[in-house]
């Protein structure tokens, strides 16, 4: 039988800062994922965390 789909899905969350910033430390992009209920959550998630090209704690925002 086919399982029905979960409640929980991975997202992956991209650094704010990173796009726009050119003067950072190294180049790149900062991304992590994630899993989020999109039951309770049915907007985007924005988390701060440690981005390791700016070198800094920096907003990332979940992409699609």
């Amino acid at each position: 039988m086919a399982k029905a789909k979960g409640a929980r899905i991975v997202i992956t969350l991209e650094c704010t800062e990173c796009r726009s910033n050119t003067a950072k430390r190294s180049p790149g992009v900062s991304r992590y994922t994630t899993q989020k209920n999109r039951r309770n959550t049915t907007e985007r998630l924005e988390i701060k965390k440690f981005c390791p090209h700016c070198n800094k704690h920096t907003a990332h925002k979940e992409i699609k």
